[in-house]
């Protein structure tokens, strides 16, 4: 039988050999290693979900944190921004946008200078919106909800697709070694018969 109606049937010959007189033991060990897999798939989804249930409740504890420690405020750029695109912080800015030096006051008065981000080409003398810590030095615009949410789901996939993907691997290395086992099995086989063969 071939199509996907064959092979669905041939998984579950693998996965339920039933009383099949050709069954072999390393068919049933072959099946229960499967359906541990399984098992194993469906139970770590509620693990999955608590972690990923964990990881958003402190990213979210960590966006009030930072939304309360930063504050945002305007830089003033003090040269005109090249107009070829890069990034001094390795992290990548956007494709419109290059660093450029610039000067902003903090919340008590004191002038600081450093990179920021701003527009391409821009003049010198341009406002530029930027993120500041309590010591008034530049830093990175809190979490937003929705990024704690993302953070949150994929720490859940993470975590269910490393569980899974070592449970598939572990039966990957029982499938070998019940071929191996079978290939002996054969050879022994095979063996005896060309010797009682021989008389």
């Amino acid at each position: 039988m071939r199509g996907p109606s064959g092979r669905i049937a041939r998984f579950r010959r693998r996965l339920h050999p039933g009383r099949n007189p050709l069954t072999r033991l390393g068919d049933r060990v072959e099946a229960t290693l499967l359906l541990l897999v399984f098992a194993g798939a469906l139970l770590a989804l509620p693990f999955a979900a608590a972690f990923g249930s964990e990881t958003y409740a402190s990213q979210t504890v960590r966006a009030e944190q930072e939304r309360t420690t930063r504050h945002q405020t305007t830089a003033v750029s003090l040269a005109a921004a090249p107009n070829q695109t890069y990034s001094t912080d390795g992290a990548g800015a956007p494709a419109d946008q290059t660093t450029v030096q610039a000067a902003w006051f903090d919340a008590r008065g004191a002038r600081h200078t450093g990179d920021v981000l701003a527009d391409a080409g821009s003049p010198a003398g341009t406002h530029v919106s930027i993120w500041l810590d309590q010591r008034g030095e530049l830093t990175n615009e809190p979490l937003s909800p929705s990024t704690s949410a993302a953070d949150g789901v994929f720490a859940a996939i993470l975590l269910w697709v490393a569980i899974t993907g070592a449970l598939a691997g572990l039966y990957g290395i029982g499938r070998f070694a019940v071929g191996r086992l079978h290939a002996s099995a054969w050879d022994r086989a095979w063996a005896e018969a060309r010797h009682d063969s021989r008389f």
